[in-house]
């Protein structure tokens, strides 16, 4: 009797509810490639207005890159065909008609980790509004998603960021297939080779008064790289150097790195007088303590090829710093 109880006890454990919730310890691993979603619906919404409207908000261009690339590519899987092995997809969005509206986003349903999305209602238009309404919404979720999925893969083989932090009091996990390039006491240049190509993290600092928060804050910013890539970025022969692309203003947001303040800038550069080109990322964070901006930059190299994946891999790096 006593082993019947323990043995009860311990299956209670490993099925039982906690918080409301099926015991996560149950949950198989997901599976999927990085910034690939499936879409759930049946063929006729998939091929009608409501598929149009999923394109054109997940499949949108991203945005910095020197040619077309979707922010998502996504794949069609009919509602009935949504069993086995594909609920294990670590990022899904179902579509379905129903009397009432709704919009639901989930975790770990069917594996772990994973991001479901569930959008539903009476007609087809009251779907497309509410796809409309909550791209932004959907589109954040799935990229934290992912962010997360790479940083977990980058941790599994971590270079040693011990200098850098000693020096610039800057952590940052990077895997081992990067190398330093460049180290001194206010620069730090990172790279890794890739097949025809590479991709390349700097980090430096500057005073305050070197970015103003102003309607020129991209002119100071533009200016700033344009300084740091004559100094320390040469071309492939004498006089060229690394610059912003002057036919195109970058993109400009508002991010956060660590908590701080950031100002987050996407767009091309290319190598004054050569011809050479490629997508970067520059986060100017604000650190208050140090009276200074702590400066995280990516770019990659890789001439008729796509580059979302490298720039995606260089963000999910440069968004795991911490300041010190």
């Amino acid at each position: 009797m006593k082993k019947l109880i323990v043995f009860l006890a311990i299956i209670s454990v490993f099925t039982g509810c906690k918080d409301g919730k099926k015991d996560q310890i149950i949950l198989t691993t997901s599976s999927g490639r990085l910034n690939h979603l499936s879409i759930i619906s049946d063929n006729d919404l998939w091929q009608g207005e409501i598929g149009e409207m999923l394109r054109n908000k997940l499949a949108a261009p991203v945005e910095g890159l020197p040619q077309q690339e979707p922010l998502f590519t996504l794949s069609h899987i009919p509602t009935n065909a949504f069993e086995g092995f594909v609920r294990k997809n670590r990022t899904f969005l179902k579509i379905q008609k129903r009397e009432k509206a709704s919009f639901k986003i989930v975790q770990d349903t069917f594996a772990r980790p994973q991001t479901g999305i569930y959008i539903s209602g009476p007609t087809t238009r009251s779907i497309v509004d509410l796809i409309e309404q909550k791209s932004l919404k959907i589109i954040t979720s799935l990229k934290n998603t992912e962010i997360n999925e790479q940083q977990n893969r980058i941790s599994k083989s971590l270079k040693n960021d011990k200098f850098l932090e000693e020096k610039m009091g800057v952590s940052l996990k990077f895997p081992t297939a990067y190398r330093y390039a460049k180290r001194k006491d206010d620069f730090f240049w990172i790279r890794k080779d890739i097949p025809n190509g590479s991709m390349e993290i700097l980090v430096y600092e500057v005073p305050f008064s070197t970015i103003e928060s102003d309607t020129n804050t991209i002119g100071d910013i533009i200016k700033m790289r344009d300084s740091i890539g004559k100094q320390y970025v040469p071309g492939p022969t004498e006089g060229t150097y690394m610059i912003t692309e002057a036919a195109y203003a970058p993109y400009l947001f508002e991010s956060k790195i660590d908590g701080k303040f950031a100002y987050e800038t996407k767009g091309t550069w290319e190598v004054k007088d050569a011809f050479m080109a490629g997508p970067f990322l520059n986060y100017a964070v604000r650190d208050q303590k140090n009276n200074r901006y702590v400066v995280l930059e990516g770019f990659v190299f890789k001439p008729s090829a796509t580059k979302r994946d490298h720039i995606f891999e260089i963000e999910s790096i440069l968004k795991s710093a911490k300041i010190k």
